[in-house]
């Protein structure tokens, strides 16, 4: 389904109707079934330990699903729960990982997460955009371009994102592309503790989807 959250959120309904369902994700008993295991494997166990719902991060399968919100036009949700996760999930101590790591895929997700973006589908050059960790970071990119991702004002409490400027212009849209990473530049991002329900809500914000034929 990762091609296309545009056409899951049809058959659910609508964009409504698909917040709701991921809504209900976080909010959720953390009950199981082990069905045809026969007994509680480690990724169940971590469910109920991590207490989320039914989000079980440390089973890798679900670690996109923050970022649907924003193919739906709420990136301000997903902005909330990636930084609820990675606060919550991830530390320098010795159980600093909510799950196995299957070939790097929970730190990967961490780092980007960190970087404020992320690969949601792979094969379509566009990042998801998230809430960066750092006030500041550059990645050093070759024939010696830089990246630079300011977050101004950023905190703990300040992980949303209100204004946005991508190489001094005004940007709204929920993704970034493969080619803006690689072209080298700025954007600055101005962190607030009240989400902005009015930014990425349009169409021409939301990342790509395969319905949507752009």
């Amino acid at each position: 389904v990762l091609h296309d959250p545009e056409g899951l959120s049809r058959l659910m309904g609508g964009h409504t109707a698909m917040e709701a369902r991921l809504d209900s994700m976080f909010t959720a008993p953390n009950t199981y079934n082990y069905g045809t295991y026969g007994f509680v494997i480690h990724e169940i166990a971590e469910m109920v330990a991590l207490d989320m719902g039914q989000y079980a991060h440390g089973n890798q399968p679900v670690q996109h699903a923050i970022y649907l919100y924003d193919y739906i036009g709420r990136p301000w949700k997903t902005q909330k729960h990636v930084r609820e996760v990675m606060d919550k999930l991830y530390h320098s101590g010795s159980k600093g990982y909510c799950g196995d790591e299957d070939n790097g895929q929970t730190s990967a997700w961490y780092v980007f997460s960190a970087m404020g973006f992320y690969p949601v589908c792979p094969g379509v050059p566009e990042y998801a955009m998230g809430s960066p960790l750092f006030p500041k970071l550059t990645l050093h990119l070759p024939d010696g371009k830089n990246f630079t991702v300011k977050a101004e004002g950023n905190s703990p409490a300040n992980r949303y994102i209100g204004k946005a400027l991508l190489n001094e212009s005004e940007f709204t849209r929920n993704y970034l592309t493969h080619r803006e990473l690689t072209s080298g530049g700025e954007l600055v991002l101005w962190m607030d503790s009240v989400p902005d329900s009015r930014c990425g809500t349009q169409k021409e914000d939301l990342p790509y989807s395969y319905s949507n034929g752009h």
